[in-house]
């Protein structure tokens, strides 16, 4: 990843507004907005984002609130915290993490995962 980051904001760095952003982008500051990006959005220990995040794939050290769209995947590592909704294809949570909201995965359609079949292949005893 690191021969492709394209933006980093700093550990002592604060950005308040919209960013677009081709490439990678690498948060160890504070951000406050929306982020668009085209690649994935990685948020440092000490990353604190107040934004909705729509981008290929999100790793989160740090603290998130606000909602994150992936066309890929989301990764909370240990020491995450996210506060808002996801909506990605692949979800990853590490213990330790903090997540509160809802997920919704792309490629399941609303209503294919039934509850009665999810009973028929229980065994009974």
């Amino acid at each position: 990843m690191a021969e492709n980051l394209s933006t980093i904001i700093g550990k002592d760095s604060v950005f308040t507004g919209d960013m677009e952003v081709k490439g990678t982008l690498r948060i160890d500051g504070r951000i406050k907005g929306r982020i668009i990006c085209d690649e994935t959005v990685s948020i440092g220990a000490t990353g604190d984002v107040e934004a909705e995040i729509d981008a290929k794939m999100v790793i989160v050290a740090g603290t998130v609130v606000g909602n994150i769209r992936t066309s890929e995947k989301i990764e909370m590592q240990a020491k995450a915290k996210v506060l808002g909704d996801v909506s990605t294809k692949n979800i990853v949570i590490e213990q330790g993490a903090i997540f509160h909201g809802s997920c919704q995965m792309k490629g399941v359609k609303e209503g294919e995962i039934k509850a009665d079949k999810i009973m028929e292949k229980r065994p009974t005893g």
